[in-house]
């Protein structure tokens, strides 16, 4: 069984509600019905109910009738999370006329349900930008605690098994932190260990990329990623840990033993933390293109409860996909 198929199986044993702001959008509700049909979550569709019909007539799509229709306009706890948000936004300046019409917004009244408790996970991205999907997630659910930063995960299933973790390869931060300081980056890499471990099923074997392999090149921007190695061996002795590495260090082996000898990492990493987020998304978009690697994600990671953003290029397979990566996100949560 792959990582994939061992993920939808586990999402089936432990049914989580997950809530689609954008359940009028085409690929969304194809995927969610998918989802419903295969048992693998609860579905809570946002969008107007006639026009979620004729979508589902539309492309004929038999089992939506099994999904929760939310109408963001219209419905019967509209009061309660206007209270909620409320409450949340008073001391930042919000006033309760701007509470009720935010409600309104699918994307905040996805993450207000997950805070009243009437959502486990969030799903969105298909038709909004990062910054509209995380701007209510960081005002509602907010980060976790101890957790300075979010950051967005990339799964990269290459073709070539002999690297990473027979072909997979874990990709931070390529979505939310521009440029992390050292102890942002630091906490990227903390994070994304305990995703790769919990949700995963993968032992980590963490990279932290730079230009420069032990000490190979002298820079400001290699100085941070040495500082940051430093501060996650400090805050997770247990780790395999490494850097400064460059990308050939840290994936091939022979060129792992002439740059890093000494290193544990070099050669076999399994995780890589790119420096910035310019460079890791770059990176995580030639191996897909170029490599002809799958890439799922972003999966976010540091929220207090799961919401999840979606390339606006994403697929129907690959909203799928993040519904069950979702749900287990969810699942850690509630076992700790």
């Amino acid at each position: 069984m792959n990582l994939m198929q061992t993920l939808i199986t586990k999402a089936k044993a432990n049914r989580k509600r997950i809530v689609l702001p954008e359940g009028n959008e085409e690929r969304t509700i194809i995927a969610a019905d998918r989802i419903l049909a295969d048992g693998v979550a609860d579905i809570i569709l946002v969008g107007n109910p006639q026009e979620l019909k004729n979508l589902a007539k539309q492309y004929q799509l038999n089992h939506i009738d099994k999904a929760t229709i939310i109408d963001p306009l219209n419905n019967e706890k509209k009061e309660i999370y206007t209270q909620l948000l409320y409450e949340l936004r008073k001391n930042k300046g919000m006033m309760p006329e701007e509470a009720a019409e935010l409600v309104e917004n699918p994307l905040y009244l996805g993450c207000l349900m997950i805070k009243n408790g009437d959502a486990d996970g969030e799903i969105a991205g298909a038709r909004s930008t990062t910054s509209n999907v995380l701007r209510p997630a960081l005002q509602i659910i907010k980060t976790a605690p101890g957790i300075s930063v979010v950051s967005g995960i990339f799964l990269m299933f290459t073709q070539d098994t002999s690297y990473g973790e027979h072909g997979i390869l874990i990709f931070a931060d390529c979505a939310v932190t521009p440029n992390p300081t050292a102890k942002e980056l630091a906490d990227i890499a903390v994070t994304t260990a305990n995703t790769t471990h919990a949700i995963m099923g993968i032992e980590p074997r963490i990279a932290m990329l730079s230009f420069s392999t032990k000490g190979s090149a002298k820079h400001e921007s290699v100085d941070k990623v040495i500082e940051a190695t430093r501060l996650v061996k400090e805050m997770e002795p247990g780790l395999q840990i490494d850097g400064e590495l460059q990308a050939d260090a840290a994936l091939v082996p022979s060129v792992g033993k002439s740059k890093a000898p000494d290193s544990m990492v070099a050669g076999k990493a399994n995780v890589l933390i790119f420096p910035d987020l310019q460079s890791g998304n770059i990176s995580y978009k030639l191996v897909q293109r170029l490599g002809h690697a799958e890439a799922i994600g972003p999966i976010l990671q540091g929220m207090a409860a799961p919401v999840n953003d979606l390339s606006r290029g994403c697929s129907i397979d690959d909203i799928y996909k993040m519904i069950a990566i979702c749900c287990n996100q969810a699942i850690k949560q509630v076992k700790g």
